[in-house]
Formats: C-alpha cells, sequence, structure tokens
C-alpha cells in the first residue's frame, strides 16, 4: 500500500521514538520502519499496526491518488444504445422463432 512515508517519520519523532523502538511496537522488522519511511511503501498488516500504534485512523497514513479528470473519456451511448436495443430485439425474436419452431408451431 502507497503511504505518506514523511507523515510517519513526521508521527515517530512527534513521540520521540526511534525507528527500532516503532518497529518493536509494530511487531515488525527494523528494515520495515526503515523502508516505510523511505519509499512509503507497506504491507497492509505494517499499515494496521501504525495505525494501532499512533492511533490514527488508516486514511491518514495512506496516499489516495487524485483523479485527473481532464484525462476522462466523453462516451457517447447514442448509437451504441441503438445497436443493443437492436440486438436485444433480434435475440428475443430470434428465440421465440426458434421456441415455436420447437413446440410444433
Amino acid at each position: 500500500m502507497e503511504i505518506n512515508a514523511s507523515h510517519i517519520k513526521a508521527i515517530r519523532q512527534q513521540h520521540q521514538w526511534t525507528q527500532q523502538q516503532l518497529a518493536d511496537m509494530c511487531g515488525v522488522s527494523l528494515r520495515t520502519i526503515q523502508r516505510v519511511e523511505k519509499e512509503g511503501n507497506a504491507a497492509q498488516e505494517t499499515v494496521m499496526s501504525l495505525c494501532a500504534v499512533f492511533e490514527v485512523p488508516r486514511d491518514e497514513l495512506l496516499i489516495v491518488p487524485r483523479v485527473d479528470e481532464s484525462q476522462w473519456q466523453t462516451i457517447k451511448v447514442g448509437n451504441q444504445f441503438i445497436m443493443i436495443a437492436a440486438a436485444g430485439i433480434g435475440g428475443l425474436l430470434a428465440g421465440a422463432g426458434i421456441m415455436y419452431w420447437m413446440m410444433g408451431g
């Protein structure tokens, strides 16, 4: 999961904890805490441990990607709707014809 590495480090420093102390409290290795603070990447279990130790909600630690609406595509459903409706009606008529034929119509 992508998390805010600088925020993790800032909270740890506010508590005046070393990386090793935080690792011990979270039940993870020192290397894990180093990686979290450097790369901003952590397993879900690590994030949950950090939340419990820091007593913060998960959303406070996660980085939520922003959506660039300028790259959204506009979808025109006019022609597709007509084609889907025609295919549906055609399918219904074909199915009804087959049923009529199978029943000895």
